[in-house]
Parts: structure tokens; C-alpha cells; sequence
């Protein structure tokens, strides 16, 4: 089959251990060993990865040191992220192949996504990234760069941007030439860099976020994939999520999880784009499946109660 997975940040990072490249790799290395398996069972895959804490680390680098260098816009920290993410990708993805005697090449490619300039999003951003400041702090980014800064949680204000959805893959022409060449593609890392498309036909970065699992959704659509698999920190997807009536679904439909997601069962900010990416992708095309799961059941997926399968 043709799958594209969508690794969560738990494949990247590790809860509690040292936000360094070393720690990263290492994570890394692991996350590696479990897609291999996939690999092996003859399907060919490509991978999307979220880059939130990366990129939000990038711009504090940024933050702090623009008093001896210029800071990047954020559209530049999000190819940065992209490149050192897929760069590890790639390193741990060629050792493991090697290993296992498998000759196939891995390539990360930078890529942008086009949005609507006019997407709603914009006109409430709500995606936080960098720093926590103080209210004069914060008043003094809005002043002096135009920054939306929003409270949070009573930590702070922090900077917030918009997250559109994405239009149009701008490298897909590459990536369809080497995944029809049987390749290991790294693309849209971090929902990939959200671009303008201007009347001339240049293309603008912009201050944005690109939801991940919705960026993987248009790929896969795409790239006509048969399967859609959506790493995260649970096995499965639940209604009443961590409830006395909690409940787990293992095969479900598009028409009922849209009824779930009415009965706000998925929260906002974690399962409910994954949930709504779920259901575009399976309903696009008559046999397509989607399968929400762990990153440790990622070599299990068509077994038996491993996952959340969503079919149209």
C-alpha cells in the first residue's frame, strides 16, 4: 500500500528529557526502528512531522540574540526546523535500511504550502509560539512589530498566529518523481512553509502555522495514497476521554465520528484536527482508510483492535 504517516511530537522528543539535537536523534533513532517494520511489510511511505517545539525553540534563539545578529522571520524558522528534523530523519531512516539490507534512497524536501490569504484564520489567530512576556512586554511587541500577543493560562502573553489550511503543495511535482520512483520521501514537515501566492506568481512566506495532520491529509490525497496513519500518544481515539464512561473506538465511520465531533468529544487543540484530517482523507475516495494510533503500535496497524480505523 501506499501510506503517508503523520509522526506526532513524541516521535520527535521525548517527555522530560533534555531539548537537545543529542536527545533528538536518539528519540529519533527509536521512532525509526517501528516505521522500518512497515517498510519490511512491502508498503512504500512517506512522512510528514510536526516541528512546534523545534521551531518555537528557534525562535527564541532568535529572541535572544538579535542584539548581536538580525532574528529570521518565522516562515525562515519553520524551513530551518524542516531541514534539521528531516536531517535526522534521514540519517536514523539510512542507518536502519542498511541494516536491514534495504538499498532505498531518503530525501527531505523544504516544502512550502500555499494558504488563502483570506482563510478566517486570520482574523483569529490562535496558534502560540516562543516566549511567555509580561502584559509592557507584550504591549511593546504589538507596538513595535505588529505581533497579535494573547494571554495564556495566567503563565503569561505570548505571540499567536493564525493556522489556515492548506491550498496547494507547491513541491509536489518532485515529490510524486521520486515516490513514483519507489523513494523515502521527508516532506511538509511541521504542516510545511505557509506561502502567498502573489498575482506575478511569486510566492510570499507568511506568519502562520499549517495544522500537520491536515497538511498529511492533502498529501495523501495527492499523492492518491490508500492509507492515512496518524501517529500520536495514544493507542486509540476515546469518547469521554479520561472519564469513568470512557470509551474506545476501534472501527468507526466518517457519519459517526461527524456526530462525535457535534457532541465535542475531540478537544481542539490535540485530537480534533486529527479527528477532522481523519475524516476528509477517508471520505475523498471510496476504499481510502485512515488509522489513528501510538507510535508503538505503528508496525501493528491492520491487526485486530490496534488503532482507530475511520472508513467512509
Amino acid at each position: 500500500m501506499k501510506i503517508i504517516i503523520a509522526l506526532g511530537g513524541n516521535a520527535l522528543q521525548a517527555e522530560g528529557k533534555p531539548a537537545t539535537a543529542e536527545a533528538q536523534l536518539e528519540v529519533i533513532k527509536n521512532t525509526v526502528k517501528k516505521i522500518i517494520k512497515i517498510i519490511k511489510k512491502g508498503h512504500q511511505i512517506i512522512l510528514v512531522h510536526g516541528n512546534g517545539p523545534q521551531v518555537g525553540r528557534i525562535i527564541i534563539q532568535n529572541e535572544y540574540s538579535k542584539n548581536l545578529t538580525p532574528a529570521m522571520p518565522f516562515d525562515i524558522c519553520g524551513a530551518m526546523s524542516q531541514g534539521s528534523i528531516g536531517y535526522h530523519l534521514q540519517q536514523a531512516l539510512r542507518y536502519e535500511l542498511l541494516l536491514n539490507n534495504m538499498d532505498i534512497p531518503v530525501s527531505t524536501i523544504v516544502t512550502q504550502v500555499v494558504i488563502d490569504n483570506n482563510d478566517v484564520a486570520f482574523k483569529n489567530p490562535t496558534k502560540p509560539i516562543g516566549l511567555f512576556y509580561s502584559k509592557e512586554e507584550a504591549d511593546e511587541l504589538v507596538k513595535n512589530n505588529n505581533y497579535t500577543m494573547k494571554e495564556d493560562a495566567g503563565r503569561g502573553y505570548r505571540r499567536v498566529v493564525p493556522s489556515p489550511l492548506p491550498q496547494k503543495i507547491v513541491e509536489l511535482k518532485t515529490i510524486k518523481t521520486l515516490f513514483n520512483d519507489k523513494q523515502i520521501v521527508i516532506t511538509t514537515g511541521g504542516g510545511g512553509i505557509p506561502v502567498i501566492e502573489k498575482e506575478d506568481n511569486l510566492l510570499e512566506g507568511v506568519a502562520a502555522v499549517i495544522d500537520k495532520d491536515f497538511a498529511a491529509e492533502k498529501l495523501a490525497e495527492d499523492l492518491d495514497a490508500d492509507m492515512l496513519i496518524i501517529l500520536t500518544a495514544v493507542d486509540n481515539v476515546s469518547l469521554n476521554y479520561k472519564k469513568e464512561n470512557e470509551k474506545t473506538l476501534y472501527n468507526v465511520s466518517t457519519e459517526d465520528l461527524k456526530k462525535y465531533v457535534k457532541e465535542n468529544h475531540f478537544a481542539e487543540g490535540s485530537m480534533l484536527p486529527k479527528i477532522n484530517a481523519a475524516i476528509k482523507f477517508s471520505e475523498s475516495k471510496i476504499g481510502r482508510l485512515t488509522v489513528i494510533t501510538s507510535l508503538e503500535n505503528a508496525s501493528k496497524i491492520g491487526e485486530k483492535n490496534i488503532g482507530t480505523t475511520i472508513s467512509s
